[in-house]
Formats: structure tokens, C-alpha cells, sequence
């Protein structure tokens, strides 16, 4: 059971260290195109950098919503096995638009995939929570004697 215990933290961490490596990637774009703070606009290789960055803090709160629901009520193993396919999939898209809006796309539909997986696997999770507690069905133990 201690297990259970330690599945977050990792995921989480390692969720953060993306995006202190994003950060740092923005930070080096700056320099390279010489644009100082608190600008946001110039060369467009920046800008998509920049955006590229904002885009992947955009869904990090619906991220760790799904994961953490996902990993509450379904199954902490599985949730955090998808949150690193997520960040695998928001590396792929933070490169891909790094080089040209188009090469996103790959990144981005995974990592949309991955979210609606958790939020599927989180609402399935208090559904049978739902059932277990008021109506005295738990939906998991009747498929384990199948």
C-alpha cells in the first residue's frame, strides 16, 4: 500500500521541472533574440517559444485537476502513468512549435487525449464512489469476480 503514496509527488515533480526546463529554454530565446523584459513580442522564432510556454501553463491547472481526481477515485498507478505520457506529449508539442506552428499538432492532440482520458477515468471513479457510498454498489468488486 505505500506505494499508492508515492505516485503523485513524482508525477507532479516532475510536471514542475518541465516547466522550470520551458522557462529556461524562454529565458535562453530572450538572449538569443534580444528580447528584454518585459517585452513579449519580436522575432517570430521568439514568439513561438514564448507562446509555446504559455500555452503548456494554460492547461497545467486542468491537468492537475484531471490527474489528481483520476488518481483519487479510479486508480493512482494508472493516473500517473498518464500524467507522464502528458508531459511526454507537452515536451513534443513546447519543440514542435518551437520550430513551426504545424509541428504542434502531434504534441498537442496527445496531451488533449491524455486529459480526457483522466477526466473519463476521474468521473468513472466517483461514479462507482457515488454508487458505493449511497446505494451499496461498488461496480469494481462485481467485474473482479468475472
Amino acid at each position: 500500500m505505500w506505494l499508492y503514496q508515492f505516485t503523485f509527488p513524482p508525477a507532479v515533480d516532475e510536471n514542475f521541472q518541465l516547466f522550470c526546463y520551458f522557462a529556461l529554454q524562454v529565458g535562453k530565446a530572450r538572449l538569443k533574440y534580444k528580447v528584454m523584459p518585459p517585452a513579449v513580442s519580436g522575432s517570430p522564432e521568439f514568439e513561438r517559444i514564448f507562446r509555446a510556454q504559455q500555452n503548456s501553463l494554460e492547461f497545467y491547472p486542468v491537468f492537475i485537476i484531471t490527474l489528481w481526481v483520476a488518481g483519487w477515485y479510479f486508480n493512482q498507478v494508472f493516473a500517473t502513468c498518464l500524467g507522464l505520457v502528458y508531459i511526454y506529449a507537452r515536451h513534443q508539442y513546447f519543440w514542435g512549435y518551437s520550430e513551426a506552428p504545424k509541428k504542434r499538432i502531434t504534441g498537442f492532440r496527445l496531451s488533449l487525449g491524455v486529459l480526457a482520458l483522466l477526466a473519463v477515468l476521474g468521473a468513472v471513479g466517483i461514479t462507482n464512489s457515488f454508487l458505493d457510498e449511497y446505494l451499496d454498489l461498488n461496480i469494481a468488486k462485481k467485474l473482479r469476480h468475472f
